[in-house]
């Protein structure tokens, strides 16, 4: 049946595509392939077909190649806008590094002036106190001389009286005499006594009081040391306590009560700081008393900030250079597309740069977790926790004390990760917060 159709149709199509037939001779024999219509026809169709495949494959790839160049001139115009990019965040970041370093250096340098001015406020105490008791003594010399002279009088003044006798008594002229002889022999010795005596102490009076004139004028040159001193010490610690507030407030911490939990955690025992020395200036001077107090007070709330500081993550966990990858809130995943919340902010460097921790605290996690990879997670105080995700390695183990700048791990692309990088979470009572809010508030002060 099929051949009888096939016979059909070669007979049809034999006036348009007539059999032909190819030879094929060799020296022993001559042999010959018929190509029927049918043949011919399936042969030009499937040659026409592989002619308009191929013009058509040639077709896609040419607009391929020119789409691909023009993509490769634009992603090279936006690779070098990156890397413009790139290095300007580059240099600004290490002109706001040095711009840090050298807070931190102008810092340190007042910290050294005040902490100067304080050894001097003391010493002026000390002298303030030697001038009050070399007055209070030449005080008692002069009351002394004072009394030793109206003595002296009142004996001159005895003795005249002596002189004349009493009234009414009628007495013979030798005894008389006698009497005026001796009583002027006595006088003339008690006169000489006691003008030798008011003449000493005249001279003692004199001496003391120019001496009480010259300590009253270095007391008065001392208490406007004290003053210059006092005002330059308090505008010392206002300027560097106020910006210390301002950073404890920038990233959501009240001062005051930070403060307390410091002062309750490291002394004990609440209160301001009374010093000695000011308790001894005595009830005179209440206001140098008062100002000091609160100079030395200021000086306490600043070594409380200190210590805060010290266990609070303002730093950054990278000393090498990095760049910021993606930040804190909602992004595309990176892996599976669609928004997502990103609880941290991620930065780039070198594979195994070394991390270091940004404050004190204690490791309470150093392992694997599913998506962080290599995980190491600090408990700070006041509530505080930090996480370091997509470690390559674990320099720390649970338990472990650290102290802020210690070396905690490597930067790593482990887990669920794209490349190397760290992921930086900050974390205040459990919830996570922008990290960068803790980096941006130190910069405005270190």
């Amino acid at each position: 049946m099929i051949s009888a159709f096939l016979n059909t149709v070669n007979a049809r199509l034999g006036r348009y595509f007539p059999e032909q037939r190819i030879y094929l001779k060799t020296e022993s024999d001559m042999r010959y392939v018929r190509l029927t219509p049918f043949t011919q026809i399936s042969a030009t169709t499937i040659l026409a077909f592989l002619f308009l495949w191929l013009l058509f494959s040639t077709t896609i790839v040419l607009i391929e190649a020119t789409q691909s160049s023009g993509e490769r001139d634009q992603s090279g115009r936006q690779q070098r806008l990156f890397e413009q990019r790139l290095s300007a965040l580059s240099q600004d970041l290490n002109l706001r590094t040095n711009e840090a370093i050298s807070a931190q250096k102008r810092f340190n340098k007042a910290l050294a002036q005040v902490s100067q001015m304080q050894t001097t406020l003391l010493a002026s105490d000390d002298q303030l106190r030697e001038l009050e008791t070399g007055i209070d003594v030449l005080q008692n010399t002069l009351r002394r001389a004072i009394k030793e002279r109206d003595a002296a009088r009142a004996e001159t003044k005895d003795m005249k009286a002596k002189v004349k006798g009493p009234k009414g008594v009628k007495r013979s002229i030798q005894e008389i005499a006698d009497d005026a002889q001796d009583s002027l022999y006595y006088m003339a010795e008690a006169l000489e006594s006691a003008a030798l005596n008011t003449g000493t102490l005249e001279d003692e009076i004199a001496s003391a009081e120019e001496m009480i004139a010259n300590l009253e004028h270095v007391q008065a040159g001392t208490n406007l040391r004290n003053e210059l001193i006092l005002a330059r010490l308090e505008e010392a610690v206002e300027l560097s306590t106020e910006p210390l507030r301002n950073m404890f407030s920038a990233v959501g911490l009240d001062a005051d009560v930070l403060l307390d939990q410091v002062r309750d955690g490291y002394l004990g025992q609440g209160g301001p700081l009374i010093s000695p020395a000011l308790e001894k200036l005595g009830d005179t001077q209440d206001g140098l008393i008062n100002r000091a107090q609160l100079i030395v007070n200021g000086f306490d709330t600043l070594n409380l900030y200190a210590i805060a500081i010290q266990n609070i993550p303002f730093g950054i966990p990278l000393q090498n250079k990095y760049r910021l990858t993606s930040s804190f809130g909602i992004r595309t995943d990176p892996k599976e597309g669609g928004k997502r919340m990103h609880e941290g902010t991620d930065f780039a460097s070198g594979y195994g740069a070394p991390l270091y921790a940004p404050a004190d605290g204690i490791i309470i996690y150093a392992n694997w977790e599913s998506g962080y990879g290599r995980l190491i997670k600090i408990s700070h105080k006041f509530g505080i926790e930090t996480r370091y995700g997509h470690l390559s390695q674990l320099r720390v183990k649970v338990g472990q004390k650290v102290s802020r700048g210690e070396r905690i791990g490597d930067m790593g692309n482990s887990g669920r990760s794209t490349g190397t990088h760290l992921h930086y979470e900050v974390r205040m009572n459990g919830k996570p917060v922008n990290p960068m809010t803790f980096i941006r508030a130190a910069k405005n002060v270190f």
